[in-house]
């Protein structure tokens, strides 16, 4: 029986790569963010519905960026609870979806490797399942997304390091691979384990 997580709140693609610049002094600008009222999650990826048409998230195996070659871990998924833990460390500009995954979840606390390890289920609004995301692993924060929650402000190198590995550890969300037959999901369907 699946233990229900919460409902997804937010659906979101990244049009374009979030971290600009040469090695060494790239930056992290949330612009290519995009929200999105349906998207359609493959093991390929995820790609928006949008009235128009089709756009592939960066991530997507076809994208032409390349980000995600062997389509592992084309998807992303973030939780309102480590919003607020990062807003409460950082400031409010570490808005709802700063972090760039593509479905954030109303969760109010901080959910751990352990808890979504083993997969997650999407299910809708009656409980039927959707289709399952597996393979989850942390996504790592680098070096220009702890910048961007630091306010590009230089500040000490131990100070950088632990804000570093405050935003590791789940906190900057998880990626995961999409198992199955495509499936469009939307804002309301529901999160679980």
């Amino acid at each position: 029986m699946p233990s229900t997580i919460g409902p997804i709140v937010r659906l979101q693609i990244q049009r374009g790569a979030l971290k600009l610049g040469e090695k060494g002094a790239k930056r992290y600008l949330t612009d290519p963010i995009q929200v999105m009222d349906r998207l359609r999650l493959s093991p390929d990826g995820v790609t928006a519905l949008e009235p128009g048409g089709e756009t592939l998230d960066v991530h997507h195996r076809a994208h032409p960026l390349h980000k995600n070659d062997d389509g592992v871990h084309g998807v992303s998924v973030g939780f309102t609870g480590h919003y607020r833990l990062m807003q409460e460390r950082f400031g409010a500009h570490m808005a709802l979806g700063c972090a760039g995954e593509n479905i954030i979840v109303d969760a109010p606390r901080r959910l751990e490797i352990g808890e979504v390890a083993a997969g997650l289920l999407i299910l809708d609004a009656s409980g039927r399942e959707k289709g399952r995301l597996l393979e989850v692993a942390v996504a790592h924060p680098c070096k220009p997304f702890t910048g961007f929650a630091l306010r590009n402000q230089a500040v000490a190198p131990d100070v950088f390091q632990e804000s570093l590995r405050f935003l590791d550890d789940g906190l900057r969300g998880y990626y995961c691979t999409w198992v199955g037959e495509p499936a469009v999901i939307e804002v309301g369907d529901v999160l679980a384990v």
